[in-house]
């Protein structure tokens, strides 16, 4: 009989193995350089950190505009909630003293040695008992029958108010679990933005280029937008030409994620506070805001115009003429004048 034997196991040592390992290494050192959970991380370029914390700040601004529609909604479930229960108490009140005349008509038809059916079953603490037993009610045919009817309806009517009022309020709970979602996604972005950055020392910080919008640092000031006189008397209405001045009296605000003003801004919130203080009421993210107006071309573009970036339509401007705009970057560079250039275009509204 053949002796049987195992084959040999090659040794791991040959080029696919060390080329496979080589990978490895260099996925581990990349999947850990960035989150801070690793020993060993990468040497990157100013230029590197800076296209890695512009990709952080769109994936936030995105966050934040889903934040700011989850916002939207959930102060519109919240007020329809109110509304709701506020329609409900009115009614109690008024079913309360419906069943307070009826109570005053039942005691008096006891002290005459009887009580009417009806008022019986219309004074009952047990509404469900009073709406099976209607047909009941409908047979008395006495006086109070109209009485008893309306008590009837209106204890339809809270529970029918109720159950609206509870379908808001599961709305309403799940906004604001959405927001909450949103807000862990954008403080996370922008968290390791800021870790990013950290790694720079000033010099490389405050380059031109690094951890700001490529405008120009000095489109960040007033005096760049030398003529906003001119730019007004460009838009094509007083309305559109107020937002724009309003815009312009904003440059060097900050940047904050889900503000509106007045002293701070995210980019579609500076857009709604410069219509809102031109007598134009405006949704309140980017993705609503762009449907608000009637679409025109870049090259019919006038002061006053919105513009929006990104093929997620998750940044909005201002034009102001010239190729330029006005806008809320991202938290690292506050509302300043920029050219329509430094993101993807996405299109234009006019709004008014």
């Amino acid at each position: 009989m053949a002796a049987h034997r195992k084959p040999r196991q090659r040794a791991l040592g040959g080029g696919k193995a060390r080329t496979a390992a080589t990978i490895a290494l260099a996925g581990a050192a990349t999947a850990t350089g960035f989150d801070g959970t690793g020993h060993a991380e990468p040497q990157l370029t100013p230029g590197q950190v800076k296209a890695e914390v512009d990709r952080l700040y769109q994936e936030a601004e995105v966050a934040t505009e889903k934040y700011n529609g989850a916002k939207e909604k959930a102060t519109a479930a919240g007020q329809r909630l109110k509304d709701l229960q506020d329609r409900a108490a009115r009614k109690a009140e008024r079913l309360n003293s419906a069943r307070d005349a009826l109570g005053s008509v039942a005691a008096a038809q006891y002290r005459a040695g009887g009580l009417d059916p009806a008022v019986q079953l219309a004074l009952s603490d047990d509404p469900d008992r009073y709406l099976e037993n209607a047909e009941f009610v409908e047979r008395a045919g006495t006086r109070q029958n109209t009485a008893v009817a309306r008590v009837r309806r209106q204890l339809r009517e809270i529970e029918q108010l109720r159950g609206a009022a509870h379908i808001e309020l599961t709305s309403l709970k799940s906004r604001q679990g959405e927001l909450k979602r949103h807000q862990k996604t954008i403080t996370g972005k922008l968290g390791s933005a800021r870790r990013l950055l950290s790694r720079l020392d000033p010099q490389e910080r405050s380059r031109p280029g690094v951890s700001q919008d490529r405008a120009s640092r000095s489109a960040g000031g007033r005096d760049t937008l030398a003529a906003p006189g001119f730019a007004s008397s460009q838009a094509p209405n007083p309305r559109a030409a107020a937002a724009v001045s309003y815009a312009h009296q904003k440059l060097g605000s900050p940047y904050v994620w889900g503000a509106t003003g007045p002293n701070a801004f995210d980019c579609s919130g500076l857009v709604q506070a410069a219509y809102r203080a031109a007598g134009v009421s405006l949704p309140r993210t980017t993705y609503s805001q762009i449907a608000a107006g009637r679409r025109v071309d870049r090259s019919e573009l006038l002061p006053g115009d919105l513009v929006f970036f990104y093929a997620g339509i998750s940044h909005v401007g201002i034009y102001v003429g010239n190729g330029r705009m006005i806008h809320a970057p991202n938290p690292s560079a506050p509302v300043r004048v920029a050219p329509l250039d430094e993101m993807p275009f996405a299109g234009a509204t006019r709004v008014v």
